[in-house]
């Protein structure tokens, strides 16, 4: 078996991580990795492809490929194994396989990689001893440091000992001890002097005079005129404002719209605390049609108090849209799929402390628009103006409420603000952008529908795409938590839950 490289890549063939065990090119190994997803064949179930030169062994994580490349004559059986271990290392050290993550975690996977491969040939080890040979844990280190502490903590003694008998010395200069003297008024004009001079000698010490700060001219200085230049930034703003522009927001860095796209944080949480975050992310059709809608979910644990560790969670899935579940790889799936209880597969152990962890994903994909949250329409028709746009919405799910929703439509440059005819809630007009923005503070089963109607010079194509955003305290797979009980004595627990649905991204093309 002779191993070319070991890469996670996207579907698309860009690589996050690449690891060569051979002297390659970074332009060889990105030709590669880019020519994989086009040899695939998506009607076949293999885990390997090949060329005239390379043979690609493949397996998938979620959104991403685990990549071998191997020569031709390699054992295929043996890099089927291979492939198996690269796979189960990765998630060891990224609890969600997505770009970010593997591009935070880059390094530790590329140490990872060497210890399972050298010089393009397998070692022999399994992952408990990759993980220990990438901790490097040293007991020379230890006694270094050991050695280190208890040096400082000497040091830092002699210090306070030092410390004690300068103040003492002081004290007993300043309490004016004189040694054998001539006495008479000579003899105590010398011992005054010996004493400043002891005084003195010993307030530097221990404590060095600050160096004085340089002295600011009296005369006039650029800097005392903040304040006139304040009163001019808010007046540029005012004025920007007067002309419909959008001011970011200095707090958070974002636009109104943008920074309403997260909910805040609980005021108060629990010693045990489930975050419930599902993000939406869907494509549709001006004249209808779902192109693709896809809702990723994820229950995140933290437990902050010990005592509280060793415990498992109950929940219900009241799902009816056919939603994939994935538990974390140290949960108990049998537990899982028998009782719907989520847990640890050895009851002894605890959830880690005061840390977030994934313990359950789900995964809806769909091209079924009877799934389809919120539904907009939007209509523009050619006048002998220009056009007139009518743009509605519709809540399909009646159990939702969105909150903070922005319904953004572009409009053409340089013609002018739009004139707005029926209007349900407010609108905004950010010239710089070039976007209208429709701003609904809820929409709910009492305010599912509304309509809005404008008129602007352009074509009917000038107002696509269309693109939504909004934020929600309900669960729209209708997960949640029911109950966190000990795994001694199955005595209940005090918990909390902080429940989300946000848009990833939300268009109308």
């Amino acid at each position: 078996m002779v191993l070319l490289a070991a890469a996670v890549c996207t579907k698309a063939g860009k690589a996050l991580v690449s690891r060569q065990f051979v002297e390659m090119t970074r332009t060889r190994v990105e030709g590669l990795l880019a020519a994989f997803p086009k040899l695939m064949n998506t009607g076949k179930q293999h885990t390997f492809v090949e060329t005239e030169s390379v043979r690609y062994v493949y397996q998938p994580l979620e959104k991403l490929y685990m990549v071998l490349v191997t020569t031709k004559n390699s054992n295929i059986l043996e890099d089927l194994e291979t492939l198996r271990l690269f796979s189960r290392v990765i998630p060891e050290y990224c609890r969600v396989l997505e770009e970010s993550e593997i591009s935070e975690h880059c390094f530790d996977l590329i140490f990872a990689f060497d210890e399972i491969v050298a010089l393009g040939y397998r070692e022999n080890v399994n992952l408990a001893q990759i993980r220990t040979f990438t901790e490097m844990d040293s007991h020379e280190e230890k006694v270094f440091r050991a050695v280190r502490e208890t040096q400082e903590r000497e040091a830092k003694a002699e210090m306070r000992r030092k410390a004690k008998e300068l103040q003492q010395i002081r004290r007993d200069a300043e309490r004016g001890k004189k040694g054998p003297g001539f006495g008479g008024f000579g003899s105590s004009g010398m011992s005054s002097s010996n004493t400043a001079i002891i005084t003195d000698t010993l307030i530097e010490i221990e404590k060095p005079k600050p160096t004085p700060a340089p002295v600011r001219s009296s005369g006039p200085s650029k800097a005392l005129k903040l304040v006139g230049k304040g009163k001019e930034v808010d007046e540029f703003v005012d004025k920007l404002k007067s002309e419909g522009e959008n001011i970011i927001l200095s707090s958070t860095g974002k636009r109104p719209s943008e920074a309403s796209k997260s909910l805040p944080p609980p005021t108060h949480t629990e010693s045990v605390h489930m975050r419930v975050e599902e993000k939406i992310t869907l494509t549709c059709g001006r004249d209808g049609g779902l192109q693709n809608m896809e809702v990723l979910g994820m229950i995140t644990l933290r437990v902050s108090d010990e005592k509280n560790g060793r415990i498992r969670l109950k929940f219900s899935n009241n799902d009816k849209r056919g939603v994939q579940l994935q538990t974390h790889p140290n949960v108990d799936k049998k537990l899982f799929t028998a009782e719907s209880v989520i847990g640890l597969k050895n009851p002894d152990k605890s959830f880690p402390l005061k840390s977030d962890v994934g313990v359950l994903k789900w995964r809806l994909q769909t091209t079924d628009e009877s799934f389809i949250p919120l539904t907009i329409n939007c209509w523009p028709s050619e006048s002998g103006t220009g056009c007139d746009v009518n743009i509605e919405y519709e809540l399909q799910d009646e159990c939702l409420e969105l909150n903070d929703v922005v319904i953004s439509i572009p409009v053409p440059s340089g013609v002018g603000a739009p004139v707005i005819g029926d209007l349900d809630g407010e609108y905004r007009h950010d010239s710089r952008r070039n976007v209208l923005e429709w701003c609904l503070p809820v929409i709910d089963v009492k305010n599912k529908t509304g309509s809005l109607e404008f008129s602007i010079p352009g074509q009917p194509n000038d107002f696509f795409p269309v693109n939504v955003s909004f934020v929600s305290k309900g669960s729209y797979c209708d997960i949640q938590v029911i109950k966190v009980s000990q795994v001694d004595g199955d005595s209940p627990v005090r918990f909390s839950t902080e429940t989300s649905f946000l848009v990833d991204k939300y268009e109308i093309l």
